[in-house]
């Protein structure tokens, strides 16, 4: 049962009367998140985003971490206070039904597998079922059973198929074709396999999960030990207890809950975005397992589960020939291609995929080599994850290009009416601007807690005015005119946008370009280098900063 969290919102006001600090009030507001969290509630995102407007971008950005800790806290709690449910269900072998259980074969979080014998016929099956039986809760149960029901409802000669289903005191259970040989993670164990081998294995994967899409299923927990291998290398996907469908299986997952496994899940299904995921989400899984099958490791292992998700939402994978020299470039293309963070930079489909595998198994061309170019130029101009923090600089920044325009305008008149004394530039440029800055840093912290991010930003911002402001002092110590060094002012703000483009969107290169040429054209017109440096400055501060103020107005519109 969800808990509000318009029941419980945290006081803005100490019991002293004095306003609560932003970072605490947000401090409190996870606090009760994760007190929900151990209570066995599923915290929705979006009520408790509605119920705290002002925090809710730290919200969102904390979430998947949160979630990922509750994931963790259920695990260890199941552990410390279930441990019969660890033990053997059954004393074997065992009569159940029309079925004989044999042996336990392998288990997870939420099922067992045995093998058996249907006693009428005496065929060889798999039966797997819950492994908590009435302890299990609700949620776990309608996962068991939506496992069987996906899966059901699929016939590919790569899945393995489902052939009954049932219940027995108090179980749930199903039966499927019981595959005889080791899973993917098990062969993967002595290390990276043949590229034919990797190609043929993740095509027929690629192709069933294609045809699971089709049919409106997503896998969202495709790793190797996922993956059956039968006598004849012949691949079968299994445990679809994640799985998705379009409609009917939406309650199983909440909102924003993180749920597969973190060294293969998308950077999206690591976020808890649930709302983003989609059939490309599964297409990168597919790429992890392909990395995993060049290199030997998975693209992101961490000592942590949590560790590992912040790994995928920040990181780039190590190029596959780094850790494996003997591993194949065009599957290396390929592995890269899946795993790209923004979604529409993979491959559209899981069949686009296979294609591309059966390609290289043919010795063809492959797509990922032609599209390699445009991919590089389509990541290099866009937005990193780091770019919604702009919502919060907006309005600043549109204050910030009026102060820099007021500035340079004044400069330049004061310039061109003989004002020679250095000092008056130095106060200007040093003394305004650092007054400037304290009041603009205020503005943003009333908005909300500050991110790491915000704050390698100030300090790139921060060392750019010191840098400016010195310009004038070194005039006078190299025996400069004054004004000679100006267009440095505008080399010095291209390498601010230049560091911006790197951490938050790839559209400040063309700030870079346009100050580089600016700083040509204040050395060709001397006299008004102020004048063409405040305009250009300005606009590059201005136009971003309207965009990302029209984008969070159009937030707080939805929300």
């Amino acid at each position: 049962m969800k808990q509000s969290p318009l029941n419980q919102t945290p006081r803005k006001v100490g019991e002293n009367g004095i306003d609560q600090d932003p970072e605490q009030e947000l401090a409190l507001i996870v606090a009760r998140v994760l007190d929900d969290v151990t209570a066995g509630r599923h915290p929705d995102l979006e009520m408790w985003c509605s119920a705290h407007p002002e925090h809710a971008k730290p919200l969102r950005e904390l979430w998947g971490t949160l979630m990922v800790t509750q994931a963790l806290g259920k695990e260890a709690g199941s552990r410390k206070t279930q441990p019969e449910t660890l033990a053997a269900v059954f004393e074997l072998p065992y009569r159940m039904d029309d079925f004989v259980l044999l042996e336990e074969i392998g288990r997870g979080g939420m099922g067992i597998v045995y093998r058996a014998r249907r006693y009428s016929t005496g065929e060889v099956v798999a039966i797997k079922m819950m492994l908590k039986g009435e302890l299990a809760t609700d949620i776990e149960k309608q996962r068991f059973d939506a496992e069987a029901k996906a899966a059901a409802l699929l016939s590919h000669p790569n899945i393995v198929p489902i052939y009954e289903v049932g219940e027995h005191r108090g179980r749930s259970w199903f039966c499927m074709r019981l595959i005889s040989g080791k899973n993917l993670a098990q062969l993967l164990s002595a290390g990276p396999l043949p590229a034919e081998t990797i190609a043929r294995i993740l095509m027929q994967v690629s192709q069933a999960i294609e045809y699971a899409h089709q049919h409106g299923i997503l896998h969202r927990d495709l790793k190797p030990s996922n993956i059956l291998m039968d006598e004849t290398g012949r691949p079968y996907v299994c445990d679809f207890g994640l799985a998705k469908r379009d409609t009917g299986l939406a309650s199983l997952t909440k909102s924003g809950a993180v749920i597969g496994t973190p060294a293969y899940m998308a950077p999206e299904q690591a976020a808890g975005a649930r709302g983003q995921m989609g059939p490309t989400s599964d297409v990168y899984s597919l790429g992890a397992i392909l990395y995993h099958m060049l290199t030997g490791h998975p693209p992101f292992q961490a000592a942590t589960p949590v560790d590992t998700v912040l790994m995928v939402l920040e990181q780039d994978p190590v190029p596959p020939r780094v850790l494996n020299r003997n591993a194949d470039r065009v599957l290396e293309m390929v592995t890269l291609r899946c795993l790209q963070k923004p979604q529409d930079l993979r491959y559209p489909t899981a069949g686009a995929l296979a294609d591309d595998l059966q390609k290289f198994l043919k010795r063809e061309p492959v797509s990922a080599a032609f599209g390699r170019f445009g991919q590089i130029m389509a990541g290099l101009f866009r937005e990193t994850h780091h770019a919604p923090i702009l919502q919060n600089w907006g309005v600043l920044w549109m204050w910030h290009s009026l102060v820099v325009l007021i500035a340079s305008v004044a400069t330049n008149v004061m310039f061109l009416s003989g004002v020679t004394n250095r000092a008056i530039y130095e106060l200007m440029w040093g003394l305004g601007f650092g007054a400037w800055a304290a009041v603009f840093w205020f503005m943003r912290r009333q908005q909300g807690p500050v991110t790491f991010v915000e704050r390698q930003v100030a300090h790139v911002w921060a060392a750019s005015m010191i840098a400016i402001t010195l310009l004038f002092p070194f005039e006078g110590f190299l025996g400069l005119d004054l004004m000679r060094l100006a267009p440095a002012l505008s080399v010095v703000a291209a390498m601010t946008f230049l560091v911006k483009a790197g951490i938050l969107t790839g559209l400040f290169y063309f700030q870079v370009f346009a100050l580089l040429a600016t700083a040509v054209l204040m050395a060709i017109w001397h006299d008004q280098a102020m004048f063409i440096f405040g305009i250009v400055c300005a606009g590059c501060f201005f136009f971003p900063g309207y965009k990302y103020y029209r984008q969070r107005l159009d937030q707080r519109v939805e929300q």
